[in-house]
């Protein structure tokens, strides 16, 4: 840090030395208080979810989706539903899927996931439902287990997708 802070002042000695001037930026203000929302929060109706954070934020051409369990639609307080790994992992992507829609976005937008299991064990029966989300070209993914989920889930993926043009 020493360094980065010598050589700016250096810099900035040598721009005196040579007769330069240096002017704070005024259109830093101005471009800021005329840019759009940088922040879009995606909160689709019938989704779970707790009150402390947003489903999904898009942001310019990015849509960020919080982590998203086998929660059942439109519960509250939320459950997961019962049946397993399997059960969890299709309402999973289901739930997946309705918050992509409320963004204007599909599975094909997906660029990145990454999947918490609670139990290792459960990565090939995850995988086997997850492929049938993704029959060719799917997205780039991480898979990792942990000591628990959120109401006690099995799985819980959270995403980012390219944002479609126009959307």
């Amino acid at each position: 840090m020493r360094f980065r802070t010598g050589l700016t002042a250096l810099l900035a000695l040598g721009l005196l030395a040579a007769g330069c001037t240096i002017e704070p930026r005024t259109d830093r203000e101005s471009e800021q208080s005329q840019a759009p929302n940088r922040r879009e929060i995606i909160q689709p109706e019938g989704v779970a979810s707790l009150p402390v954070f947003s489903l999904a934020v898009r942001s310019g051409d990015l849509i960020f989706l919080s982590g998203q369990l086998g929660a059942v639609p439109g519960e509250s307080p939320p459950r997961v539903v019962e049946g397993g790994i399997e059960a969890e992992t299709h309402q999973t992507m289901e739930n997946i899927i309705a918050v992509l829609d409320a963004a204007g976005a599909t599975l094909e937008d997906l660029l990145k996931c990454t999947v918490f299991l609670a139990d290792i064990a459960d990565y090939e029966a995850m995988n086997a439902v997850y492929a049938e989300y993704f029959p060719s070209d799917p997205p780039a993914r991480a898979a990792l287990a942990g000591s628990g989920l959120a109401l006690g889930a099995l799985v819980e993926l959270d995403c980012i997708a390219v944002a479609p043009a126009g959307g």
